[in-house]
């Protein structure tokens, strides 16, 4: 049974509202292209990952994952995000699959052997693997097998609630805490965490 990993992706355009005292809409945009990029070039290179489902309601970002040979669903209606993901696991599920990854688009420091190491404690099911943000409130990556085990609950204390349908329905609960994994860029001083890893990204007006 194949693994695959699942992309939320907010409109390139307007997503990192809150990054909008530093940087411009063309550079916010740029930035959300080069984060979406990035994720897919790391997710791509795991042999274990059969396919990348990239969801999202903008035609630009899903077109850019198609051009990474990514799989795509386009989000309809008012933007919710664990609706969005609870519907592409249902589509995930007709391949019979062994286990989901979730992975924001917006972890500009993961790297494969992250994702090595989360699939590593995903060994014998069931089993829920969470890599949580550096304060422990949000949830950067969520590991389930079996497919569809637990709810998604991303949103405020996340981590906490993953944490906590993962030991309702018997799982066993794996945390893996990684510095490149916690870093999530949603405010300026993240960008700041970052700025030396991100200095050769380029910030130019999409075409």
């Amino acid at each position: 049974m194949a693994l695959w990993a699942i992309v939320p992706v907010k409109p390139l355009q307007r997503g990192k509202s809150r990054l909008a005292g530093v940087l411009t809409q063309e550079e916010r945009e740029m930035l959300n292209r080069n984060l979406l990029i990035h994720t897919l070039e790391t997710l791509l290179e795991i042999p274990e990952i059969e396919n990348v489902l990239v969801v999202s309601r903008d035609p630009s970002a899903l077109s850019l994952a198609r051009d990474f040979g990514a799989r795509t669903v386009q989000e309809k209606g008012t933007p919710r995000l664990n609706v969005a993901l609870t519907r592409a696991t249902v589509v995930v599920r007709e391949y019979t699959t062994r286990g989901v990854l979730i992975i924001p688009a917006d972890l500009p420091l993961i790297t494969p052997q992250d994702v090595q190491a989360i699939l590593t404690h995903a060994k014998d099911p069931p089993v829920v693997v969470i890599a949580p943000d550096r304060h422990r409130q949000g949830t950067n990556a969520l590991m389930v097998c079996p497919v569809g085990l637990i709810k998604y609950d991303f949103g405020p204390d996340s981590f906490l609630l993953h944490c906590k349908h993962a030991k309702q329905v018997g799982a066993r609960l794996e945390i893996v805490e990684l510095p490149s994994l916690a870093l999530d860029v949603d405010l300026p001083e993240d960008l700041d965490w970052v700025s030396e890893e991100m200095e050769n990204w380029s910030f130019s007006p999409v075409d």
